[in-house]
């Protein structure tokens, strides 16, 4: 796929819904759920990486596996919605091809992606994006959440804690903040802001 268009070009296209979040603050999980809600019309945003698969990852399902030099010719090709080098020469980030496939199916997109990203998103596309941050109770109990996981070892962990107190830091640019204390408001807070914009959308198409 080419360059990616501006926005007035994208006024029948469906929306950007963006979750970020620190590591552990359980952004994938209300995720999850918003996508198993058939009224709401959502798809998910499977993000590049140029790293190598773990565990049992899929290509095309988790991410799509790319090589490092083919990462780096959709950047220079600007074929990115989005991208970060989160650790060396370990890129992650959206393909503008991938917004396109959902919108094809006349989807709304769903984003799992970090702060970074998320807030590159809303910036591009201010008016199409409703970016969510979604916030841990207490630095503490993230790192409780992240020893649960036993995925991780303690220096992954204190990396991620060390990392998510600068993520913190960005809540404030976001459109919303919800705190996850307690799961099922969360779910419900998600809902509902995510419901509300896509009326907003289909209130806007149709003036």
């Amino acid at each position: 796929m080419g360059k990616q268009p501006e926005e007035n070009n994208l006024e029948h296209q469906g929306k950007l819904i963006v979750f970020s979040a620190p590591s552990g603050s359980g952004k994938t999980t209300i995720v999850r759920h918003l996508l198993k809600q058939e009224e709401l019309n959502l798809e998910f945003s499977i993000s590049a990486t140029s790293r190598e698969p773990r565990g049992e990852e899929k290509h095309g399902k988790d991410y799509y596996f790319i090589s490092l030099k083919d990462f780096k010719n959709h950047i220079k090709a600007d074929e990115f919605l989005e991208w970060e080098e989160v650790y060396r020469d370990n890129f992650y980030g959206t393909l503008w091809k991938e917004v396109q496939r959902i919108w094809a199916m006349g989807k709304h997109v769903i984003f799992d992606i970090d702060v970074v990203g998320g807030l590159r998103i809303k910036k591009k596309f201010p008016d199409k994006t409703l970016a969510v941050f979604v916030k841990p109770p207490s630095v503490d109990e993230l790192k409780i959440r992240l020893k649960k996981r036993s995925t991780e070892s303690e220096d992954k962990i204190n990396m991620r804690i060390a990392k998510a107190s600068v993520e913190l830091a960005t809540a404030p640019q976001f459109d919303h903040i919800i705190l996850n204390d307690n799961l099922d408001k969360a779910l419900a807070a998600a809902h509902t802001l995510v419901a509300e914009h896509i009326l907003d959308v289909a209130d806007g198409a149709v003036l």
